[in-house]
């Protein structure tokens, strides 16, 4: 017992420290994602902006654009990563990510929808037509997976086939609406770019009640990963563990795609590095996913800020660019471990 003890109590100590130093990781690109930016500001007028404002250029720039887009970026990828690692957990796919179930295809038809035929062409207005839509898409997923009695191979075919026919149909508005695909374009690339304060009071309570319970369904989640038949022996009610993931893929994955459109590789990639440090234990590898998720997502952002000055790239095209290749490196290297 006390052979056994030991080197797990060194596991929690190292899984322990390293979780302080992703917040620290995190602490410090929030703070570059402030600092740094298409415009150079010195480091003395950011703090300026940030504790004393006065309304002028520079502190608009620090207080009202970047501080805002940071603190979107921190949400959106913190719900990216939880959604991701929930959604290899529950489907037993180590390649899933959070479209699979086709949350990404309910939001991007709700947007077209709502700029194509009800003229709405603000982010504010639509956003809640993209939520909308990823909740009523991931509620006909798992009806047609078989509700209580879904199995993931189900929800992932219910999910490809409800997106493929949902995918079609907004390509059908855009050729049909060029107003339409016009709107589209900049919101299906993925950006942090539009965010403002409003947008994320918006998306707060719903990211924020995810991530609760996404944490609260680590140890539920665990057994699941194990397989039904050992999920029952361990005592796991499988009905209520995955419609309490469903849930939260919903609220996280919903939100953040309805604040910033779709962005790839973040749910994806995340969770394969953070399983490489905590191995398959969702207890640590969900709070590591939260913590780290940012990380990428704003450190690719400051970079598509820095890279093309005076204009920017935006954040899904460098999570693409960035994500694409390390992907494919663990894969070659075999790394990528099984949920």
């Amino acid at each position: 017992m006390l052979k056994d003890s030991a080197p797990r109590q060194r596991r929690n100590a190292v899984r322990t420290a390293g979780l302080l130093a992703a917040c620290g990781a995190l602490l410090l690109v929030t703070a570059a994602s402030i600092a740094v930016g298409a415009k150079q500001i010195p480091p003395e007028q950011v703090w300026h902006g940030l504790f004393h404002y006065t309304g002028s250029d520079t502190d608009v720039v620090v207080r009202d654009l970047r501080l805002p887009r940071t603190v979107l970026g921190l949400l959106v990828g913190a719900g990216l990563g939880l959604a991701g690692a929930v959604m290899q957990a529950l489907t037993r796919n180590p390649l899933a990510d959070p479209g699979l179930l086709g949350v990404n295809a309910g939001a991007s038809a709700a947007v077209v929808t709502a700029i194509g035929f009800l003229g709405i062409t603000s982010l504010t207005g639509y956003v809640w037509f993209a939520f909308a839509g990823a909740a009523a898409v991931s509620a006909l997923v798992y009806a047609l997976g078989g509700s209580r009695s879904a199995t993931p191979v189900r929800l992932v075919l219910a999910g490809t086939a409800v997106s493929a026919a949902l995918y079609g149909y907004v390509q059908a508005i855009e050729l049909l609406d060029t107003a339409a695909l016009d709107r589209m374009r900049f919101w299906t690339v993925g950006s942090l770019a539009t965010a403002d304060a409003s947008v994320v009071r918006q998306v707060l309570p719903f990211i924020g009640t995810g991530i609760l319970l996404a944490l609260l369904l680590a140890r539920p989640l665990n057994a699941v990963a194990l397989g039904d038949d050992t999920a029952r022996a361990l005592g796991a009610d499988l009905g209520r563990t995955r419609v309490g993931a469903m849930v939260a893929i919903t609220l996280l994955c919903g939100a953040a795609t309805a604040a910033c459109g779709p962005i790839v590789f973040v749910g994806l990639l995340v969770p394969h590095l953070v399983r490489a440090l905590t191995g398959p234990d969702l207890r640590w590898l969900l709070p590591y996913a939260t913590v780290l998720s940012p990380v990428l997502l704003l450190g690719s952002d400051i970079l598509g800020r820095v890279v093309a000055r005076p204009s920017e790239l935006q954040v899904g095209i460098v999570t693409v660019l960035v994500g694409g290749p390390v992907f494919l490196h663990l894969v070659r290297r075999r790394r990528v471990a099984q949920p």
